[in-house]
């Protein structure tokens, strides 16, 4: 028998294009300077089209993600591109306006080249803050720092939650050093706006203030610049360097905790500014006095001034922040929508305008409108209670599947005993398993108001005291939500 003769073809694989390479380099920055919520939603349906010398061409979904990646994104864009093409690269958007077909390719267009943003205005340790020269390390004595020119008090909202703050902030703004607000120290939990109001101050001096000149640092910062300066004996450049500034912002001043060394030298920064009567302004997590771990002096000098808290927005302050997020993208969302959104969501401003851009990009990736549905499942993917993993819809689909009524029957006005009790069950889960205010857990019933569900609360511990049938019950739902 002849052998039979095999043949082997290996197929060739292509090495990969150039424009892959640089885009890669490019995302390993962004990978690396924002959430992967963040990153998965606006950088991951990016794809690299082409690289001519040194403009590089991505191909992005709609006019609307183009608009989000530069009003959001353009300074880290700006910071990829020098990683991977240096500082005369630039980057051109091909936009999809049709998705086009198998047999016709997709229609785009072009849009302009992200150059170096012009808002950046970056410093120098060895120069006059003013006149400094390209960053290279931005923890280096080369460094390049900056206000974001999109936090403003125009799109800071007021509300009882924050207007102490916000007053003391504007005040500052107009007489910076000279009112009684120095040190200002603005504090509160994450996302509440800290540093959106901090930066409205330094850019308000900066456009009204020529000769000021305004330094916005984070602690974090701050610290590495201080150790790389001993470790290039560059010590007395650093100090020169601040002890020169008319406004010194330092964010988040709780993470000097334990670094004596860097808090003995911002203690003479503070001491020298402050005797010249420059504008100090800080933001914590907490209020001075609970800061741990910092030295005695330091917390005495940050009460000289002003203490002033954010709280967590109320439902009229979150339906205006909403209402100004979506009307600076010039975007439409039906008064139903907006309502069910701040009724979900109470937890701070950053997850509110989370849900929001994820809203956006959702409807802008899968062209449809953005309704109470689209709305409730991005929230279910985004808004978690962390450790139960519950939300109030979750709940109610629950309930309602164990006593075989619909959800829409636990949301009606019947007061029959069929559609009541489950209702006040899911209530009392609804309380014991979100942060919702009573106020929204009855929004979820029905537009029900906060009486009916302290009642509906009452109800069911009472009947838990004196009906085991009723304990066993809501034990079993219970367990649907560890």
């Amino acid at each position: 028998m002849t052998p039979t003769e095999l043949n082997f073809t290996l197929e060739k694989v292509p090495p990969p294009r150039e424009v892959d390479i640089v885009w890669e380099k490019c995302l390993r920055i962004i990978r690396e300077s924002i959430p992967t919520q963040s990153f998965q939603t606006w950088f991951e349906p990016i794809r690299p089209s082409k690289l001519n010398g040194k403009v590089l061409t991505i191909q992005v979904p709609s006019q609307f993600f183009y608009e989000w990646l530069e009003d959001n994104y353009v300074h880290l864009l700006r910071e990829a591109l020098d990683f991977s093409l240096g500082r005369e690269g630039m980057l051109e958007y091909s936009i999809i306006v049709d998705t086009g077909t198998e047999r016709h390719q997709p229609l785009t267009v072009s849009m302009p080249t992200v150059k170096t943003p012009q808002n950046s205005r970056p410093d120098n340790f060895q120069n006059d803050p003013r006149n400094a020269a390209p960053p290279k390390d931005q923890d280096s004595l080369q460094l390049d720092t900056y206000l974001n020119q999109g936090y403003s008090f125009d799109n800071f909202i007021e509300g009882d939650c924050n207007r102490l703050a916000r007053s003391a902030g504007f005040a500052v703004a107009q007489r910076p050093g000279l009112t009684s607000f120095n040190p200002l120290m603005v504090y509160g939990s994450v996302g509440l706006g800290k540093t959106h109001l901090v930066q409205a101050i330094g850019n308000y001096i900066r456009n009204h203030f020529d000769d000021k000149v305004v330094m916005y640092v984070s602690s974090e910062k701050f610290t590495n610049q201080f150790i790389n300066s001993i470790r290039n004996n560059m010590l007395q450049q650093f100090n020169d360097f601040y002890m020169k500034v008319d406004v010194l912002v330092i964010d988040d001043v709780q993470f000097l905790s334990g670094k004596e060394k860097t808090q003995d030298t911002f203690f003479h920064i503070f001491n020298h500014l402050h005797q010249l009567g420059k504008q100090i302004i800080m933001t914590s997590d907490r209020p001075p006095r609970e800061l741990q771990g910092l030295q005695d002096r330091l917390l005495s000098r940050f009460k000289w001034g002003l203490t002033a808290d954010l709280q967590t927005p109320d439902f009229e302050t979150r339906i205006a922040i909403i209402q100004k997020k979506l009307q600076a993208e010039g975007i439409f969302i039906e008064n139903d929508v907006i309502e069910y959104v701040a009724h979900s969501v109470n937890s701070n401003v950053r997850e509110l305008e989370g849900v929001i851009i994820s809203l956006m990009a959702q409807a802008s990736l899968t062209r449809r409108e953005i309704d109470v549905e689209l709305a409730k499942n991005t929230l279910r993917n985004i808004v978690l209670n962390e450790e139960k993993e519950v939300t109030i819809d979750t709940i109610q689909e629950v309930v309602a599947d164990h006593f075989e009524i619909t959800v829409a029957d636990m949301k009606s006005k019947s007061r029959k005993k069929e559609s009541v009790y489950p209702r006040q069950l899911a209530m009392f889960l609804a309380k014991e398993y979100t942060d919702l205010p009573l106020k929204s857990i009855g929004y979820h019933f029905g537009g029900r108001d906060h009486s009916t569900v302290i009642h509906s609360i009452q109800s069911i511990n009472e009947l838990m005291g004196s009906n085991p049938d009723v304990d066993e019950t809501v034990q079993k739902l219970r367990s649907y939500f560890k």
